[in-house]
């Protein structure tokens, strides 16, 4: 099975839990298990609420709207891809922002956990990033991958 979608919406924090729905309606026709649709809804959740908390902070006050972001998913197989972009202040130092505990908005009792969680929760995590120009995050899940035995029930 081969299939793709692309989500363009309002960078507010309304709309996380529409990109998690959107995405989680999205892998259905793959049959995914509860835990596997739990994953992918916290890991979606976790880069849109950057894109907007991080991307686009105090975008409002400087008179520039909300901002946009995309998510760009594509089924090839029992893969799941799943881009995330924003075109906002972008990430000056990747690898310092991806370290647990990490945030730039204290202010806001962020935890800075969300590259840990979306680390955690899909096979596979890449983040682009220039300030001034946005950030990509694209992460990768096989679905039908979890298996359960006796002892686990």
């Amino acid at each position: 099975m081969s299939n793709e979608m692309k989500l363009e919406f309002d960078a507010v924090s309304e709309n996380e839990g529409f990109a998690r729905v959107a995405v989680a309606a999205f892998v259905t026709p793959l049959d995914p298990t509860l835990q596997e649709v739990a994953d992918v809804k916290t890991a979606v959740s976790e880069a849109v609420t950057n894109a907007i908390i991080h991307g686009y902070a105090d975008w409002g006050s400087l008179g520039q709207g909300p901002g946009k972001v995309v998510i760009r998913c594509c089924l090839n197989e029992d893969v799941l891809h799943i881009e995330v972009e924003d075109k906002g202040r972008g990430i000056e130092d990747v690898e310092k922002a991806m370290e647990p505990l990490y945030t730039t908005r204290p202010d806001m009792d962020r935890s800075g956990m969300g590259f840990a969680f979306m680390e955690a929760f899909m096979d596979d995590l890449d983040v682009e990033s220039e300030p001034g120009k946005g950030t990509l995050v694209k992460m990768e899940k096989k679905l039908g991958t979890l298996s359960w035995t006796e002892d686990e029930e």
